[in-house]
């Protein structure tokens, strides 16, 4: 594998190639004749880069064509236009390219930063209207060459990714080119979907299979033309919680809600795969919608043997609906992804319906619900109830069990099980990697609380690895800058840690044409950058340790925690 990044300037470009097989490192300078010979003796390898997929991969296609990648670049940067777009030969060069940016959450410097990495930036300008100097081009390799080990270090730790991408080509015996694509793309594919256009979007159907009453007012909501629009939604009251309905799916939820006892999560297995199956909904673009059901029993029946080949097969069930609604894609019928979504949060419905009279409702959400009961006797009366429900439906449910809840709203939860175990979802309370490391303690101190009993103080006073209290953020396209106070600076992502230090200062965003400074969100009144490498080092005096306990206290009040609560 081949592991690549193109810096591109006015008047110079230059490639840093490692190739993982060899260990060797090959910085190619303006030299087309030297990038062409190398392209053609590893033309067969896998080429690996981060946002090479919209990016990298023009550049370097564009060189091999002759082609100027100085306007190649800047119609991809400075034009926003996709590279595909501006020539039809990039599509006779062979290049197998495998994007990393698996996807578009963060950029590379702020994955950098995540990992304790020094994030600094060159100084070398990239608007510079002339040859660079000797100097540039030395300091431009060493920073192209640190992005280019940064894009293996985060290839590692998305192995999986890469993983599952191979699968999906072995396992459905599609050519090796096919790696650049998405998964979504390769669904497409394997399904044999050709793009049709259709003007029936809304055109839904209520499934024969319902049986509302109580609640049919939200059924005559969507049969109602004058609903049919993306931007309308329905606020009511379902079991005693504030619901929404809308285009996109069911949301509602106690907020601020916290409890002790005996709960159930009931979730339906494959909700939106086994609607499209059982009902009919599949993409009308796919030529035999028999495929789409053989895949999924092909896929319980690996998942039943625990074989992980199930995986591959899981990835196609499960990126089908969203591509259905994207109009760039094969599977694109929106019409279809309409009534897959409302009859899911309808059929939802349903059952909250019907086991309503023997349950607490805490929340609902797209596939699941979690229930609370006064007893094992009642939550089998409610496994009845629902057994009508999945015969009359043809849909499964699973079922499971916590004890305790700490609830902030349908998407920011911590649920407990009996043997101590949890989960959790929403971004205070994550489970944090090293690639989504942003204020790692608050998490920590948040968790340990829920699950431990330990007072938030407690937790981050003990800690002493300056990784986990890091603030990364980063100034967009959209802005002109990132500030120091009234300092401009030259760095656009920053790593943050909040201050004592009264000499300190906050962090701010300029957008090219404002005067007013915006502060970053979530970042303290003053602190310190540190954008080297941090991984090791001791934590300053001058940490403010109070600052993450106010946040940390701030995110549990959030979620309906008592201030007052001694165990705080």
């Amino acid at each position: 594998m081949l592991f690549y990044d193109f810096e591109v300037f006015t008047h110079d470009w230059l490639v840093v190639i490692m190739d993982t097989d060899t260990h060797k490192t090959s910085h190619i300078i303006n030299d087309r004749k030297a990038l062409i010979s190398f392209y053609e003796q590893h033309k067969d390898n896998i080429w690996c880069g981060y946002n090479s997929r919209s990016y990298d991969q023009y550049i370097l296609k564009s060189i091999l064509l002759d082609f100027n990648p100085k306007e190649v670049n800047d119609w991809i940067i400075r034009d926003h236009k996709p590279g595909w777009q501006y020539s039809s030969l990039f599509n006779k060069v062979q290049l197998f390219n495998y994007d990393v940016m698996t996807d578009k959450t963060h950029s590379l410097k702020q994955l950098e930063g995540f990992l304790g990495n020094n994030i600094k930036e060159t100084s070398v300008p990239f608007d510079i209207d002339r040859k660079l100097t000797a100097a540039e081009i030395q300091e431009t390799i060493k920073y192209c060459t640190s992005d280019v080990m940064n894009t293996i270090n985060v290839f590692i730790q998305r192995k999986e990714e890469f993983t599952s991408q191979m699968s999906l080509i072995k396992t459905f015996n599609l050519p090796l080119q096919y790696i650049g694509k998405t998964k979504p793309q390769l669904s497409a594919i394997i399904l044999g979907a050709s793009r049709r256009e259709y003007n029936d979007e809304f055109d839904i159907t209520i499934p024969d299979t319902l049986k509302i009453k109580k609640y049919q007012y939200i059924v005559d909501w969507y049969k109602n033309p004058e609903n049919r629009n993306y931007e309308k939604s329905l606020e009511t009251e379902v079991a005693g919680v504030p619901h929404i309905f809308a285009w996109g799916g069911v949301h509602g939820a106690i907020e601020k809600y916290k409890g002790e006892g005996l709960f159930i999560n009931c979730d339906v297995q494959s909700l939106y795969p086994s609607i499209m199956i059982e009902y009919g909904y599949l993409s009308r673009n796919v030529s035999e919608p028999k495929k789409y059901a053989e895949i999924k029993r092909t896929r319980l029946k690996l998942k039943k043997e625990k074989n992980p080949m199930q995986k591959p097969y899981k990835i196609v069930l499960n990126s089908t609906y969203g591509a259905m609604k994207d109009k760039y894609n094969q599977l694109y019928d929106p019409l279809m992804a309409n009534n897959v979504c409302i009859t899911g949060q309808l059929l939802l419905l349903d059952l909250i319906e019907h086991i309503e009279p023997y349950c607490k409702l805490i929340q609902s959400n797209t596939d699941g619900l979690f229930l609370k009961v006064d007893s094992k006797d009642t939550f089998e009366k409610i496994k009845t109830v629902a057994h009508e429900w999945e015969i009359r439906t043809h849909l499964d449910l699973e079922w499971d069990t916590f004890s305790k809840i700490f609830q902030k709203d349908v998407n920011n939860y911590v649920v407990i099980h009996e043997d101590g175990s949890y989960e959790s979802k929403g971004a205070y309370v994550k489970k944090l990697s090293a690639l989504d490391n942003d204020l790692p303690i608050v998490n920590t101190a948040l968790i340990d609380y829920f699950t431990k009993g330990i007072p938030v103080q407690e937790t981050i006073n003990n800690c002493n690895d300056l990784l986990q209290f890091q603030k990364v953020v980063k100034a967009s396209s959209k802005y002109k800058c990132a500030m120091y106070g009234n300092t401009i600076l030259n760095e656009r992502c920053l790593r943050v840690f909040a201050s004592r230090s009264r000499n300190d200062k906050g962090v701010f965003k300029l957008k090219a044409e404002g005067k007013n400074p915006e502060k970053f969100a979530g970042t303290p009144e003053r602190c310190f950058i540190l954008n080297g490498d941090i991984k090791g080092m001791d934590i300053p005096r001058k940490l403010d340790r109070k600052w993450y306990i106010e946040t940390a206290l701030k995110r549990l009040e959030d979620f309906g925690v008592d201030m007052n609560d001694k165990s705080i």
